[in-house]
């Protein structure tokens, strides 16, 4: 995390003893809250983003995601190997 950055967040007291306590109760010490935080935001921006793109999609067929799928997997290729290879 050499690019790091400080946040200043606040949260309940309930909040915050549980997560200490969750953290404790797996040997880890003060410094992996950080750590933990980052981690959970990530898994939320993961969820939130897999959901929009399934509301997004849901009046697509299969048919057309999978076309979709295969598009852009072309692109990528062509774009990094320079050809369409399989």
């Amino acid at each position: 995390m050499d690019d790091a950055v400080r946040w200043t967040v606040r949260v309940s007291k309930e909040t915050d003893v549980a997560v200490r306590t969750f953290l404790a109760r797996r040997g880890m010490k003060k410094g992996d809250l950080a750590k933990f935080i980052e981690e959970a935001v990530r898994w939320r921006v993961l969820d939130q983003t897999v959901a929009e793109a399934k509301r997004r999609n849901a009046g697509a067929s299969s048919k057309e995601i999978n076309e979709a799928i295969d598009e852009a997997l072309l692109a990528v290729r062509v774009e990094r190997f320079g050809t369409a290879r399989e």
